[in-house]
């Protein structure tokens, strides 16, 4: 070896435990955070920059990215499971546990603040009775903030579940919030 160089550990990549095999076996893992972690890393691992398209997957497939998943997606990366946790908790995106069955955002980007937004984020944690990040007692709602729609002309504006809604007073959003109670 020369000088310069960094030899591979052996023991810190999935070549060393079977790669592929293990990543097939991990698949078929009755635990649906391995489970979900191994679909993902199959689909994106030799995308260059992987990691964020896995976890967006995982999230995308469970609702959230579990603990259990951080280790299969870091040894498959070749990273720590402590740089995984930093990109999940980095990017408020990232969930770690599952969200409400319906998730509010609440855009909080200057446009909707200055036409009344943080009265409809104060009407918003009142009514569902939880800060953001958070979600509802009843498990309902998770509220989320949003930074910036591009509703900006129909302000102040939401998602409810990735539809959009705009033009928001108080009333406004519990009458949305009713219809979507409705429908569940």
């Amino acid at each position: 070896m020369r000088e310069g160089q960094a030899r591979a550990d052996l023991a810190s990549n999935a070549g060393a435990r079977g790669g592929d095999l293990a990543l097939q076996a991990a698949a078929q893992s009755e635990h649906p955070a391995i489970a979900a972690a191994a679909r993902a890393i199959a689909a994106h691992k030799d995308v260059p920059g992987a990691l964020m398209p896995i976890l967006h997957a995982v999230q995308h497939d469970l609702g959230c990215i579990p603990a259990e998943a951080v280790q299969p997606i870091a040894e498959a990366l070749n990273l720590s499971r402590a740089e995984v946790h930093g990109v999940i908790t980095f990017y408020p995106h990232f969930r770690q546990t599952p969200p409400g069955r319906h998730v509010v955002e609440i855009c909080r980007a200057e446009s909707c603040q200055a036409m009344g937004g943080e009265r409809i984020a104060a009407h918003a944690r009142k009514k569902l009775g939880c800060d953001f990040h958070a979600t509802s007692a009843d498990g309902a709602f998770t509220l989320e903030p949003v930074y910036c729609l591009g509703l900006c002309a129909q302000s102040p504006a939401m998602l409810i579940d990735g539809v959009p809604y705009a033009r928001l007073t108080p009333k406004r959003f519990d009458t949305i919030l009713g219809y979507v109670k409705e429908d569940a």
